[in-house]
């Protein structure tokens, strides 16, 4: 029992899909004198381990997939990890796709904004997680208390949803245009006329 008068459970059942069994962790206010629940109050799934965000996109290129679908499965565990590895893939897809020089995050930012390539609302997102990501890297002191302020752990999931936003400019839109294109192209052909 909790300190709360709560009381913790780990119960396991049999994934009807696949057949493996999953665990979970159930937290319940009403235990009966035998033993049996009266209800659960909360009910979280510890194995296996899910995120609780979708996967990336399929048109998303394997190696930037692979750390957004890590540092989404992470981001409960370790917010500080999962911002780290969602940086480290922004600061790629800069590179990569935005073309610009390596340098530091923060830096590139700036570059990719000052070019001028990206959507308005994903610039603004962008250069905070900017400021975001040199509070994380260089303490700050609040300058009332002297305390030094700490990232909030929303930052973390939020990190994710401006690299979707960045899979969505350099990935998504121009796959889904190219499809559209290539149908176009494929009714001119059959028309006996010029491809666009």
């Amino acid at each position: 029992m909790g300190p709360d008068g709560e009381h913790r459970f780990v119960t396991a059942t049999l994934c009807p899909a696949c057949n493996e069994v999953s665990l979970f962790l159930e937290y319940v206010t009403n235990v009966m004198n035998n033993h049996s629940l009266s209800s659960v109050d909360e009910r979280t799934l510890i194995w296996p381990k899910t995120s609780s965000r979708p996967p990336a996109a399929p048109e998303v290129p394997k190696q930037y997939a692979e750390d957004y679908n890590e540092a989404a499965l992470i981001l409960t565990d370790s917010p500080k990890a999962s911002a780290a590895l969602t940086r480290r893939c922004m600061q790629t897809i800069l590179r990569d796709s935005g073309g610009v020089k390596p340098g530091n995050l923060s830096v590139e930012i700036q570059e990719v904004i000052s070019q001028g390539q990206l959507p308005s609302h994903v610039e603004s997102q962008l250069d905070a997680i900017r400021e975001i990501g040199n509070l994380a890297a260089h303490p700050t002191k609040d300058k009332n208390t002297g305390t030094v302020l700490a990232v909030e752990p929303g930052e973390a999931e939020w990190n994710l949803d401006v690299l979707e936003s960045l899979f969505d400019h350099y990935f998504v839109k121009p796959a889904v245009a190219q499809k559209r294109k290539d149908a176009i192209n494929q009714k001119l052909k059959q028309a006996g006329r010029q491809p666009i």
